[in-house]
């Protein structure tokens, strides 16, 4: 069978089509249909893989030294697309604040309580996301691509043993009429999105994404203000604020922001998503772990406005 021209079993724009070659791609039709005004053609669907183990989850502070993933450890020196996201929090082992119990009476249910950051976790985190990045930057490049637009990202836990898996996708493009080699970009953005910003004058340079993880071991009024308890003889009067899960999810947004700026550099961070995670850790403890992502850009140029697109489908 032949693709197009005489005697062919298919029209000739679609042997057209078939005659280019297969490729994929992971955007909807609307961001795909935008691609064509911003000079951008999609060649791959692409995507990284890692596995990691966080090594013993429910660490106290004094092993975060020389501990798998603190400093001087197995997986410290972090691995994230920019620079090591949090070197200077671990190597200053960061967040730690300790709650006595205010009731001064020695028995099994007054105890005293503590928050501290788990830079191992920080660091795993920043390793298994670094190596996914990595291994979708090197299929772009294997495909000739010169970007990657609409990236997703993703991290969920295997097994009940601290081993989560990362897997991060997106679209490999390529520039039209674009000469030379330029270190390759990424951006969670796509379509109109993408469109506005490169009309303010700017360019995405890479994603940047980071997470926070703080331990938090409630003292005994806590732990009751936090079962439901109110006003009693050995708590006092009930308090509007748990003053230690107040500071323990503060110092985890304070610390991821940290993180992500470190990457940054001189440019900024656009399109932020901020989500916050809790679980119950053995003991009675509480992890709070923050995650914050979007795509650094850079200003190169004045506003101006790509040309009018053209209609994809006809009715005529």
């Amino acid at each position: 069978m032949t693709l197009a021209g005489p005697g062919s079993d298919l029209p000739e724009a679609a042997g057209q089509r078939l005659g280019t070659g297969a490729w994929s791609s992971g955007l909807s039709v609307a961001d795909f249909a935008a691609c064509g005004p911003m000079g951008l053609r999609p060649v791959a669907l692409v995507q990284g893989f890692c596995a990691m183990q966080w090594g013993w989850y429910a660490a106290g502070p004094g092993l975060t030294r020389g501990g798998w993933g603190g400093p001087g450890g197995a997986g410290g020196g972090g691995g994230g697309p920019g620079p090591a996201p949090y070197a200077a929090a671990t190597e200053s082992r960061g967040y730690n604040e300790s709650w006595p119990c205010p009731h001064g009476i020695a028995s099994l249910e007054h105890r005293w309580g503590s928050n501290y950051e788990q830079p191992w976790v920080e660091s795993a985190w920043s390793q298994g996301f670094g190596s996914a990045y990595r291994r979708m930057v090197e299929e772009a490049e294997q495909a000739g691509a010169h970007g990657i637009i609409d990236v997703v990202d993703d991290a969920s836990y295997m097994t009940e043993q601290s081993v989560v898996e990362f897997h991060v996708t997106g679209t490999a493009v390529a520039v039209e009429d674009h000469e030379g080699q330029a270190p390759l970009w990424s951006t969670y953005l796509a379509g109109q999105r993408l469109a506005k910003l490169f009309e303010a004058g700017m360019a995405p340079v890479s994603v940047a994404a980071g997470l926070s993880s703080v331990m938090m071991w409630p003292n005994c009024q806590t732990e009751y203000l936090l079962g439901g308890g109110g006003g009693s003889m050995w708590v006092g009067p009930y308090q509007d604020e748990i003053t230690q899960v107040t500071n323990a999810e503060t110092a985890a947004r304070r610390l991821v922001r940290a993180a992500v700026s470190a990457q940054l550099g001189p440019d900024i961070l656009h399109g932020a998503r901020f989500s916050v995670s809790r679980r119950a850790a053995g003991g009675g403890g509480h992890v709070i772990e923050c995650t914050l992502r979007g795509t650094r850009v850079r200003h190169f140029k004045d506003f101006d406005p790509l040309p009018p697109p053209t209609p994809t489908v006809r009715l005529s």
